[in-house]
């Protein structure tokens, strides 16, 4: 292996390490003293709970590991945005499983913790897949009750939710283990089943302080919400338990008994590793983001037997679009080629820029395998679509629409991993966030933004600079220097993977080893739902 291959190594297995340790501080919730007083009261952690409830050994994704990094400060921080959400299974069946960490600001739902819970739930529905409440929540948390409560994507929607999943015949199970109050209580009643852990699961409209405040009458939470009282009494909950183990293994039982489900019917053979070394991924993509590269050398230690059959690989060679398989499932890929290629029609072509010819052989593919009921995977490296007047002549805007309303429209699920950069109308046309993918993960190399850190800075300091002198003030070039630096910082600090997955603009930050454990888990999840529309790309210029 040469220097180059060596630097680029280094560079992305530190980023890799980097992120084992942040994920590792993450599972710490809301630290060890919370931790030990949470386990004082005989409660498992949210962890702990996820851990027990699932199959041992079986495929796991984490979603929103890094959702509220950063964010919150003047609120002391909300680490996971105090929900853990994890598509694993159980007795076998896929599923997806919502824990509250009560760890984190006793459970409570910050800003972040509801977009977190509508994303699990967006995830059931979209894949038809069994999702699992471990309800231990305060509920709302007050001092942002204006951005958690009222409006269309807020706390309310997730009970709205419930009610079109049940209609829908996805099954919902609910297990209350710590507090479960006020509007909350909604979600584990709403669910098909609901079960409470005797001493630590408590569920009511109002709490006894707010009783006694609002009509006077004096009564304990045990008492006026417990697990004895809604077991026996109301019979709002159906089960009741002494431990959270035992809950636990309830609600494996039920998974046990449950029927079987029709699938979208994609295509898997026997999984096969590829035949070049994974581990070379590290040394083979550039520590220099400019820096060109073959992304066919990706491609062939993603996909299986290191076997891809390209389509019009001749023609709009700035994307690699083709067939292959990833864990035994079928994939068709569209990736942003990041080499210098040649065209007969247009001359020598960037890397990473995605022109006219490579967009409309993209729409063809992604055509082809809707009709073909193949799953699609889009690999980003994207600086955006081409520009200039030769650019426009050619049509770049009706070649990118056309693009772009062939993915928006695909009835096939379609997978997103950004590798490096994903900025502008590339991140659009490669199905970025806004287009719907089933999931759309980050590497450590990522980055998202309109456009590059450098481009942007430049950008906005000309804007500034243009407005001060239009004010009568002198700059100078050493506050010119200034001015950009902190201008960059503030634009790099944003472009980072870290802190899209703190906003949940991706729903996960992985090694590149993890990519084809992620695809295969999130094809799995798309088989639960048979496909019921017809493609139908509507009006396409051509």
């Amino acid at each position: 292996m040469n220097l180059e291959f060596n630097r680029n190594e280094d560079q992305l297995k530190q980023l890799s390490f980097n992120l084992r340790q942040k994920l590792a501080k993450v599972a710490l919730g809301g630290g060890p003293k919370r931790i030990e007083a949470h386990k004082a009261k005989g409660k498992l952690t949210a962890r702990e709970r996820i851990d027990f409830l699932l199959d041992k050994g079986a495929g796991q994704v984490e979603i929103g590991a890094f959702a509220g990094e950063g964010m919150y400060a003047s609120e002391g921080g909300c680490p996971g945005g105090g929900v853990v959400v994890v598509i694993g299974y159980v007795q076998g069946r896929q599923c997806i499983v919502v824990a509250n960490d009560a760890t984190v600001k006793a459970g409570a739902w910050f800003p972040i913790t509801a977009k977190k819970n509508l994303r699990a739930q967006e995830i059931s529905i979209e894949n038809k897949l069994p999702i699992i409440y471990l309800v231990d929540s305060a509920g709302v948390y007050l001092p942002m009750q204006d951005e958690i409560f009222p409006d269309k994507e807020h706390f309310g929607r997730i009970f709205r939710n419930n009610a079109v999943m049940s209609s829908m015949g996805i099954v919902q199970i609910s297990a209350i283990m710590g507090p479960c109050v006020a509007g909350g209580a909604y979600l584990p009643i709403m669910s098909d089943e609901a079960m409470i852990v005797n001493g630590t699961g408590s569920v009511f409209l109002a709490g006894s302080y707010l009783v006694k405040s609002a009509i006077g009458e004096s009564i304990d939470n045990e008492a006026l919400g417990g697990a004895s009282m809604h077991s026996e009494i109301s019979g709002v909950t159906d089960y009741k338990f002494d431990t959270d183990e035992e809950c636990l293994t309830h609600i494996r039982n039920i998974f046990d008994k449950m029927g079987g489900h029709p699938t979208a019917g994609f295509h898997r053979a026997a999984p096969a590793a590829p035949k070049l070394n994974e581990q070379e991924i590290y040394g083979l993509l550039p520590s220099d983001r400019v820096k060109p590269y073959d992304m066919m050398d990706i491609i062939n230690r993603l996909v299986d037997n290191s076997e891809f059959e390209p389509y019009k690989d001749l023609y709009g060679q700035t994307l690699i679009c083709g067939l292959a398989r990833i864990d035994g499932w079928a994939v068709g890929i569209v990736a942003n080629q990041r080499k210098i290629v040649k065209s007969k029609k247009t001359g020598m072509q960037m890397g990473g820029v995605i022109y006219s010819d490579s967009a409309d052989k993209a729409a063809r593919f992604i055509m082809n395998c809707n009709q073909k009921r193949i799953p699609l995977v889009f690999l980003h490296d994207v600086s955006g679509f081409m520009v200039g007047s030769q650019s426009e002549q050619g049509g770049i805007i009706k070649d990118g629409a056309k693009m772009v309303n062939a993915m928006s429209n695909s009835v096939v699920p379609k997978f997103t991993v950004i590798v490096g950069n994903s900025y502008g109308a590339g991140n659009y046309a490669m199905c970025g966030k806004a287009y719907d993918p089933r999931l759309i993960v980050a590497w450590p190399t990522a980055q998202l933004a309109v456009m590059s850190g450098a481009a942007a800075a430049n950008t906005l300091l000309q804007i500034q600079v243009a407005s001060l002198k239009a004010k009568g003030e002198v700059i100078t070039p050493e506050a010119e220097k200034e001015l950009l630096d902190r201008i960059k910082a503030r634009y790099d600090e944003q472009l980072s993977p870290y802190y899209a997955a703190a906003r949940l603009w991706v729903d996960a930050v992985i090694d590149p080893l993890e990519t084809r454990k992620v695809l295969s888990e999130g094809i799995a999840a798309a088989n639960h739902a048979p496909i019921e529309k017809a493609y139908n790309v509507g009006v396409i210029q051509v």
